[in-house]
């Protein structure tokens, strides 16, 4: 059972999420954004059940971290790790019967800027795409390739190829899907997003993604932290989906539910589309009964306050 959110010595991280904590920072004043990631989540586990976590930081910002990334499951189980076929770490374990908890918090260095825009990257033809990234133009689990290629063509397909043309599925997306956690639902495809324009952000990504493949961009679904640095603040806290698209030889960071560059984007997992990436994976039952995640900016200073 897929779940994306959505010791006991180990301190919890529920005032955390409820107090917005400015932390003291004593080294050099002009360093780079630090970002305070973490989250504590349980279940109640009827009997033992094999489940897959991917709840590190992806590889490719492990150079950022400034503590050791390092989740920890309470009851004590073994873990066995190991990469799957998109680069994604993935831990392995039996949780026992009774009340399990995942709990992580670690500090991350960033740039503090937004998203990089590049209006110039240019679409490459199909056949000079890198043979990795062709699987991200077919049709997966939630993104139904082959049953928008029409409606695709005739919204976007007079838009010039590249990055406008990316951006104008975005914004297309933004402004015919109306955001809410009400209307999330597990078995929700990009067909149904587009049928009722309801979603939460993994739907607005998934339709994004679609639109893309039919256009021979190649798209893959993103998830991590996103925290509400550089905007107004949006409880609760969650972790959160955006996609990338293969463009002049390297992916772009785009994001149809936000559509605007986002400050601290923190990678964790990357796949066709949200059924690659799942947050945790049950092969039995786990009732998540709590979930709490969080994503600060730890500022400088040379006096914390709590507000």
């Amino acid at each position: 059972m897929p779940s994306n959110g959505e010791a006991s010595s180990v301190p919890r991280l529920w005032w955390l999420a409820t107090r917005r904590l400015r932390v003291v920072v004593f080294d050099n004043e002009d360093a780079v954004m630090l970002i305070r990631l973490g989250f504590d989540i349980e279940f109640d586990v009827p009997w033992p059940v094999a489940m897959i976590a991917l709840y590190h930081v992806h590889s490719s910002r492990r150079a950022d971290l400034r503590e050791p990334d390092e989740p920890v499951i309470t009851p004590a189980v073994r873990v066995d790790e190991y990469e799957d076929s998109f680069g994604n770490v993935c831990s392995r374990f039996i949780a026992p019967p009774g009340q399990l908890q995942l709990y992580h918090s670690t500090l991350i260095e960033d740039s503090g800027e937004p998203d990089v825009v590049n209006p110039d990257a240019r679409q490459w033809p199909v056949e000079d795409l890198p043979p990795e990234v062709l699987r991200y133009l077919v049709a997966s689990r939630y993104c139904e390739v082959d049953r928008f290629l029409d409606i695709a063509c005739s919204l976007f397909g007079h838009i010039k190829p590249g990055w406008a043309r990316v951006q104008a599925v975005c914004d297309w997306v933004q402004a015919n899907v109306i955001f809410g956690y009400p209307f999330a639902s597990p078995t929700k495809t990009a067909l149904d997003v587009h049928a009722d324009r309801k979603g939460v952000c993994r739907d607005f990504q998934h339709l994004a993604i679609t639109f893309c493949r039919c256009l021979n961009i190649p798209a893959r679904y993103a998830t991590g932290y996103l925290g509400d640095i550089g905007v107004p603040p949006v409880p609760p806290g969650d972790f959160s989906a955006w996609f990338e698209a293969h463009l002049d030889g390297r992916w772009w960071t785009f994001d149809a539910r936000n559509n605007m560059p986002r400050i601290g984007r923190v990678l964790m997992a990357v796949g066709r589309d949200a059924a690659d990436v799942a947050l945790t994976t049950s092969f039995g039952a786990a009732w998540l009964r709590k979930f709490v995640v969080v994503t600060d900016e730890v500022v400088s200073g040379r006096a914390a306050t709590a507000s």
